[in-house]
């Protein structure tokens, strides 16, 4: 079943038990969920969710949900995974403060300045690490982990074994998602509904564009982007073998019904390997059973044990499968209208002149309280049956008195309030004393108001900052160029551009050599590879060593995975972080800057978020920077057009993906690191606030993709003759991005 690497960590791991995590996008799904065997439930509120058309939660039905869950020994997650603007962190602090008193037992998170803020504000949460930050592997797992996050949800594009391996690190708990729909990008990566519609995934209002039709190469429309739904029911023994500490099913958009279906078949198969691991099979009227709870047609066991390949792809239609009414009327029988129970016993006792007292057991825990004084019945005294109903009810949610036994004096009298006063002051004490195990001392030491807490000076460094890191250079209209072929490179260093960063191109003796000549004439700065996976680090090893030549001043990074690498490489050169590392308010910035030199703002903030993250990070250190010319990457993806429509050549190249309006996305293949990227149609062109001197940034960068040598050299001069006038662009295709209006 797993090959010899993963079995020699079954043993350990195999003894945990793992918990599963399941969606709920409203109170009817908490409960179904809860009701079907989830161990923990992951919701979003009102507001900083990453599904922001779910119905979602009030922080009044959070709470009450944090307080079932907590009596059921259960957990509730919180979906804080969206990218935050400066402006709406005191609006975070009063979203999480009560829900924070309440108990919630950890936030799920992207940004990074959320996650410092909540590490300052709110120190006794969990920190989980979205999938969104688009962690690949044990490296970037490791760098989190000493930042103080206590579970990573890796990307989903990762294999068994490199999960594995990040779960052996044992640094750090592991989720990993084993049930639901697949993203065609990786996770964070994603700026095509962002680009085209101004719906930013990023904020949790993704349009899905994947699910449209496309045409590869001016072929026929399909659906090439759009992923089969995830199930992983026949290898779940293979998933609990490899110490994943929790399994995610996705689906926070769908029905109360999905929610507490699967559950229940995942609950189902979970235990029936825990008891006995050698008869472990799954029966066809239970995957019948999954694929009726809105699921696409075609299912797929998700990147598990493949890297990509067209049998993960609808491309002949993304549609869903009908669902059975009566399988659904089933589960909201069974689990939503009935939702979670705890079958409590009880015993009272009644002795006259004496205090009555009751007792409730719930699994190990007894709890035992005294009520008034019982007295001598006067003219009819109590029965059995009479005290035995009144102590019998109540209107709690989840307590049923499955058994009671009680013993009394004859002829004894209490009042009928009496008797109800004891039987609440039973639950509650119960209630409290389960609530207990999940305690929340020190939760209530923070002010009300976010306002009344004394805020921290801005130094002009932050703290473990790396020497060296950071740049003193205010001026604006500095040009920086990205290139990807000599062509490019060629025209860059004619046009004596001051710094010239290299992407996708393989570092020959020649190419190297070109560049020795050229050395006193800019810098050279080398860009690593969007995606770094652990297969290759003796890939990114070398290109480490590359850097570190005389030739580069630098590296430019795009993932958390890459930086955790350099510094355990003890990497001393300049480090530059793109675009993708979404830095969108100063907290983030304080974090990133930490190690990077020089830090390129999102391309989603307008053109005052952007003067206003300037304004709060002047002086902190880190140079702030640009992206003003080039074609966007709208996507990054393990998956590969090029093998979904033919065989692989595995030589990497251009294709082209049109849309329905004719639009053309060139999509390069990444050979080396096994990635496809997709460009927009038109490239980003901020020629108008750079000509004013008006980009928030110091530095604005050009990046060519696709360009001739010609047409590179001149956008160079265009953006150039700026300095001097300010005269239209020669091309007339271009898009201004988010500067204007910013995302939704």
């Amino acid at each position: 079943m797993l090959n010899t690497e993963l079995r020699e960590i079954r043993m350990e791991m195999n003894q945990k038990k793992v918990e599963l995590l399941a969606p709920a996008g409203n109170y009817d799904a908490l409960r179904g969920a809860l009701a079907a065997g989830a161990d923990a439930v992951y919701l979003g509120g009102n507001a900083f969710g990453a599904r922001a058309y779910a119905e979602n939660f009030s922080k009044e039905e959070i709470c009450r949900g944090v307080r079932m869950a907590h009596l059921l020994g259960k957990k509730i997650y919180l979906t804080v995974n969206t990218l935050v603007r400066e402006r709406e962190f005191e609006n975070l602090y009063d979203f999480l403060q009560p829900l924070y008193e309440a108990g919630l037992d950890g936030a799920i998170i992207q940004d990074m300045g959320v996650f410092s803020f909540i590490r300052e504000y709110f120190p006794l949460l969990e920190l989980h690490v979205s999938t969104q930050m688009t962690v690949t592997s044990v490296y970037g797992a490791r760098l989190l982990a000493k930042e103080g996050a206590k579970r990573v949800v890796p990307a989903r594009e990762l294999s068994l074994k490199e999960l594995a391996e990040m779960k052996k690190d044992g640094k750090i708990e592991v989720e990993a998602f084993v049930h639901g729909a697949m993203c065609y990008c990786y996770s964070g990566q994603c700026l095509f509904s962002s680009i085209l519609g101004g719906r930013s995934g990023n904020r949790g209002r993704c349009a899905q564009p994947c699910r449209l039709p496309y045409g590869v190469n001016h072929g026929k429309e399909g659906y090439p982007l759009s992923m089969k739904d995830m199930c992983t029911l026949t290898i779940l023994p293979e998933l609990i073998e490899a110490g994943i500490d929790s399994f995610k099913i996705e689906g926070r958009m769908k029905k109360p019904e999905y929610a507490a279906g699967v559950t229940a078949i995942y609950r189902k198969y979970i235990d029936r390997f825990r008891q006995n691991p050698q008869e472990y099979r799954v029966e066809k009227e239970d995957m019948d059973f999954l694929q009726s709870l809105y699921i696409r047609t075609e299912i797929q066991e998700g990147y598990y044990h493949r890297h990509n390949g067209r049998e993960m792809i609808t491309i002949g239609s993304p549609s869903y499968s009908g669902s059975d009414e009566k399988l659904l009327e089933g589960i909201r029988r069974d689990y939503i209208r009935t939702g979670p129970g705890l079958a409590v016993s009880a015993s009272a006792i009644l002795r006259k002149n004496e205090t009555a007292r009751m007792s409730l057991t719930l699994g190990d825990t007894t709890v035992t309280v005294s009520g008034d004084v019982v007295q001598m019945a006067k003219k009819q005294p109590l029965s059995k049956e009479k005290i035995k109903e009144q102590l019998s009810k109540s209107s709690h949610e989840l307590f049923d008195t499955a058994f009671l036994e009680v013993e009394a004096d004859p002829a004894v009298f209490m009042p009928v309030s009496s008797l109800n006063q004891l039987r609440r002051d039973a639950f509650f004490r119960l209630e409290q004393e389960l609530l207990s195990a999940f305690g929340r001392e020190g939760r209530n030491a923070r002010p009300l108001s976010f306002a009344q807490i004394p805020k921290k000076k801005e130094t002009e460094a932050e703290p473990g900052r790396r020497e060296g890191a950071g740049s003193k250079n205010k001026r604006r209209g500095i040009l920086h160029v990205l290139v990807s072929t000599r062509e490019q490179l060629a025209e860059a260093l004619a046009a004596g551009i001051p710094r010239i960063y290299l992407d996708k191109m393989r570092l020959t003796k020649e190419l190297s050599a070109y560049l020795s000549a050229h050395r006193g004439e800019c810098e050279f700065f080398l860009a690593f590879p969007w995606i770094f996976r652990r297969k290759d680090a003796d890939r990114l090893e070398k290109m480490i060593s590359q850097a570190e030549q005389d030739i580069f001043a630098g590296v430019l990074i795009r993932n958390v995975d890459t930086l955790s690498f350099l510094m355990e490489k003890s990497f001393k050169k300049q480090i530059v972080s793109d675009i993708n590392l979404y830095t969108w308010n100063s907290r983030a910035f304080g974090f990133w800057s930490r190690w990077a030199d020089e830090i390129y703002l999102p391309v989603e903030l307008n053109f005052h978020e952007l003067e206003e993250m300037k304004e709060r990070t002047d002086g902190r250190g880190g140079r702030l920077s640009s992206l003003i010319y080039g074609r966007l990457p709208m996507m990054i993806s393990a998956n590969c057009v090029r093998k979904t429509t033919k065989d692989c050549d595995k030589e990497p190249g251009y294709s082209v993906l049109t849309d329905r309006y004719r639009k053309d996305f060139p999509v390069y293949t990444d050979c080396d690191f096994c990635y496809n990227i997709i460009y927009n149609s038109v490239p980003l062109s901020l020629h108008g606030l750079f000509a004013k001197k008006q980009t928030p940034a110091e530095v604005g960068r050009l990046d060519f993709t696709v360009e001739s040598g010609v047409e590179c050299a001149n956008v160079i001069r265009y953006f150039q003759s700026l300095s001097e006038k300010y005269v239209e662009p020669f091309y007339r295709d271009f898009t201004t991005g988010h500067y204007k209006r910013g995302v939704e």
